[in-house]
C-alpha cells in the first residue's frame, strides 16, 4: 500500500532556525498484512508544537521527549480513524489519537499505543483532541490550577505571553473563568490582539512588535501582576516579572524565544531578575503536564464541557496536505499561527 510520509532531512543545529528543507516528503509502502495487536489507521489531522524544536537536535535537552532521527519518519500529536484491526481494543471506524503519531497519510500502529476518543466530546471537531481538549488544553488548565494560585475574589491580574498560541489562548480563558479580574495577553500582531479580546475574552492584548511593553503593562495592570503564564521566556518575560507583585506566581510553561539557542532548559535568568524573584517572594516553578496525568481524565472532561458550552473559544489555524508539514512547523515557530496549528491530512 503506497503512502506518503515526512522524514527529518537534516538538523538545524542547536543555534539554528528551522526551515522547511529540514523536512523531506517521501513515498513508502506499508506491509499488506497486520500482525496481532496492530491496526491500520488513516491519518485525519496532525499537530505541530513548539516543543518539537528540541526534537530536531541530537540531544533534546529534556528527559521526557526523544530526538527525531535523521531520514526517519517524524512523529507528534495526531488523530485518525481505524481502517482495519487485529487488536481487540480497536475496531474498524474507531477514532483514535496518539502523542506519537507518525507523519504519514496512513500508518500501521500498535493498538496499545492508541487512545480511543468519542467525536461527540468535541462536537465532531476532531482536531480539538490535539488542542483545547487534548494535551494543549491540559497544559493550560492544569498549569493555571497547579501553579497559578488563582483565587476567586482576590482581584488578581493574569498576564499570558505567547497568548495567541494554542496553549496561551486557553490559559487566559481559564484564568478568567477561575477568578482573575483581568487577563492581559502579549502577542505579535494586531490580528492576534483582536482575536484574544474579541474571541477569547481577554481584557486587553499587547502587540510586542509595535508597542512599549513596560508602559502598556503599567497601563493595563494598574494593580500589578499576580499570575504570569510564561510561554516565551527572554526579554518579554523579564519585563513582566519586573512588574509582578509580592507573593505572585510565574507558571513556567514554555520558552519559545529560546528554543533555537544552545542554552539549557529552562534558560538561565539574569542576576537582576533572580533578585526580583527573591525580594518579592515570587514563585517560578517549571510546569510539565506529564507530571499531572493522574488528573487528565477529569480535566479533559471539564475542558470538553467548557468548549461545548462556549465558555472556552478555540482558535485554530488549519492548512491542508501532508506536504505542508514542514512549512506549517516553521511558520508556527515564527508565530505565523493563531491558536493551534493543525495540518489536515484527510477527511
Amino acid at each position: 500500500m503506497p503512502v506518503q510520509r515526512v522524514v527529518l532531512n537534516s538538523r538545524p543545529g542547536n543555534n539554528g532556525v528551522p526551515v522547511p528543507a529540514h523536512f523531506r516528503l517521501e513515498e513508502t509502502t506499508l506491509a499488506p498484512d497486520l500482525e496481532d495487536g496492530e491496526v491500520l489507521v488513516r491519518t485525519l489531522c496532525l499537530s505541530v508544537d513548539p516543543y518539537m524544536r528540541c526534537r530536531m537536535n541530537e540531544d533534546t535537552g529534556v528527559g521526557y521527549v526523544t530526538p527525531w532521527q535523521l531520514s526517519e519518519c517524524v512523529d507528534g500529536g495526531g488523530v485518525g480513524v481505524v481502517e482495519s484491526s487485529r487488536c481487540s481494543a480497536c475496531s474498524e471506524g474507531d477514532v483514535v489519537t496518539s502523542f506519537n503519531w507518525p507523519w504519514q497519510t496512513k500508518a500501521v500502529m500498535k493498538g496499545s499505543a492508541l487512545q480511543k476518543v468519542d467525536p461527540q466530546v468535541v462536537d465532531g471537531h476532531l482536531s480539538y483532541f490535539l488542542g483545547a481538549v487534548g494535551i494543549t488544553g491540559l497544559t493550560a488548565l492544569l498549569g493555571v490550577r497547579e501553579k497559578g494560585n488563582v483565587t476567586k475574589g482576590a482581584n488578581q491580574t493574569m498576564v499570558v505571553s505567547g497568548a495567541a498560541g494554542a496553549c496561551g489562548s486557553v490559559a487566559g480563558q481559564i484564568g478568567r473563568l477561575d477568578g482573575c479580574v483581568r487577563a492581559v495577553g502579549i502577542c505579535g500582531s494586531e490580528e492576534k490582539c483582536r482575536a484574544l479580546v474579541d474571541d477569547c475574552g481577554f481584557s486587553a492584548a499587547i502587540n510586542y512588535r509595535k508597542e512599549d511593553i513596560p508602559a502598556k503593562l503599567q497601563e493595563l495592570c494598574p494593580d500589578g501582576i499576580d499570575v504570569y503564564f510564561d510561554n516565551v521566556g527572554g526579554g518579554i518575560s523579564d519585563t513582566v516579572i519586573a512588574q509582578m507583585n509580592n507573593n505572585s506566581h510565574v507558571i513556567l510553561c514554555g520558552q519559545i524565544s529560546q528554543y533555537n539557542k544552545d542554552v539549557p532548559y529552562p534558560p538561565p535568568l539574569s542576576e537582576e531578575i533572580q533578585e526580583t524573584l527573591r525580594s518579592k517572594n515570587i514563585t517560578r516553578e517549571r510546569f510539565t503536564v506529564l507530571n499531572y496525568m493522574n488528573k487528565a481524565d477529569a480535566a479533559l472532561c471539564e475542558l470538553s464541557q467548557l468548549v461545548k458550552s462556549g465558555h472556552i473559544n478555540v482558535l485554530e489555524t488549519v492548512v491542508e496536505g501532508i506536504e505542508k508539514m514542514g512549512d506549517a512547523f516553521c511558520s508556527m515557530m515564527k508565530g505565523g499561527n493563531i491558536g493551534k496549528q493543525i495540518i489536515k491530512i484527510s477527511e
